[in-house]
């Protein structure tokens, strides 16, 4: 079968010959001829003759007698599967789990997780594609049927998620509650409860409690029956709920009715400002032209392929044009602002002659239009940052509305060189904000969570008279806490420890990043926290709790401003020892829990909830 040859050049196997063995042998060619010799394979180490009959049996018999220490990447591989002891048998990878076993309970729940977080349909479980990624993550898991989601591993994470959460908000002494109505992709109308509170280590916590269908009447007292209903199921009634929701008066009579201290969402207030605004007329005017422009480019094929040419040849940023929604506001600020950034390229469109042969009735906007648009684009600038500052989720915002409030009052009003349409804006906002938060109870609690800010403590926008007001108020309230935490301080301590111990076992594992960590403290504000620590008189002990609080309140006045990019809540956790008394401090005061509102009324869970439609019905709901 082997034979010895003459020491002719041996030339490489065929590519179409892909065995690895084939590195350590080729063919001779035939003499007098280019074709390869393919009867006999030729060992390119020993240059031996073999037999070849069309496999490579021989060949590896060959190198296996005659060279063992060449190695073949079959070799190598045989080598580590019976180095590795690791490596599973195959009686191993076709066992099934049993599945009362951890790791299937642990799969099953982290499938339950994945359906409850990212809002999926049930029926995903029977879906091909899901089953098949988890027969490669886990080949022994046997994925449980379609009911037992829905009658058991949903319900049971439903129930430890509510206990968990009940766990954290009983360590709040005070609680803010934003809720919103809104109707899903489906046309089914839903009530979003929403509960925020500032943590022991100064954060701002928020739940999602509650998004019930509404098929009742959206009534007043109906709404308030259920929102009373959300404060009992939670174990809220002992936290001085605080309600924000949107102007509606609906909202307004459920606050009454239900007897909550009520704010109203100053987005909200925004939007309805800048709708009013929007609306008149040579604004109007231009947004309606703006808006048919940017339809058609959007639909045009041909305009939207000269857009993009357009921006390249005039270096113009890459953006696509902008269309408004009637719900928000600041998309037809945004719209006009993109139109005038990209107006050089749109004007090129326009009248470019492939897209006037193709379209007859093009919208076109004037000199005056351009205008106008610049104008109110300048004039509505202040309220779309403030829009934008209002949508923070991670920091107070209830003590930004006073002094927001005022400054927005200021900006809007009259000033020489206003052209006759930015005068009837300005008007039009300023008159709609006047009839905004004019009740005392709104501006109690609006002006003494400025107060708490150490970056607006300096209240400029009142009057000496009211500024010495709402510190009384502040002061008294800081008395009336103090005497009832004295009152109320022992007999919590066990049931917390209980909640916090339970906590730690029903922790739900996130799988997503860990959450920004805040801003550092101000070299400002950690130097007076050490001053006031030092300066800490021991007599003050044997002082009534009035006398500390008047002090207290006092020497907090005196404190250096926070510049306007600090952060309160951090500046509380520092000086926290420093103004033990103040109702900022304490967490059981309804203005720090209050600071965490305001979130809502910008529909994060209308959009989350829209986006996945399919997976929201009465039927299919565990969040209620």
């Amino acid at each position: 079968m082997a034979e010895r040859q003459d020491k002719r050049a041996v030339k490489d196997a065929p590519s179409v010959l892909k065995a690895d063995i084939w590195a350590h042998f080729g063919f001779y060619e035939l003499p007098g001829k280019r074709e390869l010799d393919k009867t006999h394979a030729v060992c390119k180490i020993c240059s031996v003759k073999i037999k070849y009959f069309g496999n490579t049996t021989n060949l590896r018999n060959h190198v296996s007698r005659c060279h063992p220490n060449v190695s073949t990447p079959a070799n190598v591989a045989q080598e580590k599967k019976t180095a590795d002891p690791a490596q599973p048998k195959i009686d191993d990878s076709l066992s099934t789990l049993p599945s009362n076993s951890q790791r299937a309970r642990k799969i099953t729940r982290s499938c339950a997780a994945f359906i409850a977080k990212d809002i999926r349909p049930y029926s995903i479980v029977e879906n091909v594609g899901f089953r098949y990624m988890l027969k490669i993550l886990e080949p022994r898991y046997t994925l449980p049927s379609r009911t037992h989601f829905t009658d058991t591993a949903i319900p049971a994470l439903y129930r430890e998620t509510k206990a968990q959460v009940m766990a954290s908000m009983s360590k709040a002494s005070r609680v803010a509650m934003t809720c919103d109505s809104w109707t899903s992709v489906a046309t089914e109308s839903f009530l979003t409860v929403t509960a925020h509170y500032v943590s022991e280590d100064w954060q701002i916590v928020s739940h999602v409690l509650q998004t019930r269908a509404v098929t009742e009447s959206h009534t007043g007292p109906h709404l308030a029956e259920l929102l009373s209903g959300v404060v009992d199921e939670w174990q809220l009634s002992e936290k001085d709920v605080v309600l924000v929701s949107d102007n509606a008066a609906n909202m307004i009579s459920a606050a009454e009715v239900g007897k909550f201290p009520h704010i109203k969402c100053f987005a909200h207030t925004l939007n309805l400002a800048s709708q009013r605004a929007l609306k008149v007329d040579k604004l109007s005017r231009v947004l309606t032209r703006i808006r048919r422009v940017s339809a058609f480019i959007h639909r045009s094929t041909t305009a939207s392929h000269l857009l993009k040419v357009n921006q390249e040849r005039l270096a113009l940023p890459k953006h696509k044009l902008i269309t408004d929604v009637s719900t928000r506001w600041n998309s037809a600020h945004d719209m006009m602002e993109r139109f005038l950034e990209q107006q050089p390229a749109i004007c090129a469109i326009l009248l470019s002659p492939r897209v006037r042969k193709s379209e007859s009735d093009i919208c076109t906007l004037s000199e005056t239009d351009v205008t106008n648009a610049e104008d109110a684009v300048r004039a509505l600038q202040p309220m779309k940052d403030m829009t934008t500052l209002m949508s923070e989720e991670k920091n107070p915002t209830v003590c930004l509305i006073a002094p927001l409030e005022a400054q927005l009052l200021q900006d809007m009003a009259e000033t020489i060189g206003d052209t006759p349409m930015i005068r009837e804006m300005k008007l039009v906002i300023h008159t709609d904000l006047l009839e905004r938060y004019t009740t005392v109870a709104e501006k109690k609690i609006l002006y003494a969570a400025s107060s708490l800010d150490p970056r607006f403590k300096g209240l400029p926008f009142l009057t000496e008279e009211e500024r010495l007001e709402v510190y009384r108020g502040v002061t008294d309230e800081a008395v009336s806490l103090k005497n009832e935490r004295t009152a109320n301080e022992a007999p919590g301590d066990a049931e917390t420890e209980d909640l916090e111990e339970e906590g730690e076992r029903l922790d739900i594992e996130e799988a997503g990043p860990p959450a920004p960590k805040r801003k550092a403290s101000s070299l400002l504000v950690s130097l007076l926290g050490s001053s006031f620590n030092a300066a800490e008189d021991t007599a003050a002990q044997t002082k009534s709790t009035q006398v500390r609080a008047e002090e207290e309140i006092e020497s907090y006045c005196k404190v250096p401003v926070l510049p306007l990019t600090g952060d309160p809540l951090n500046w509380w956790r520092v000086h926290e020892i420093t103004f033990p008394s103040s109702p900022g401090c304490q967490s059981d005061t309804c203005v720090s829990q209050a600071q965490a509102c305001l979130q809502s009324e910008f529909s994060p869970p209308q959009e989350m909830w829209s986006l996945q439609k399919e997976a929201v019905s009465h039927q299919n709901m565990w969040i209620n």
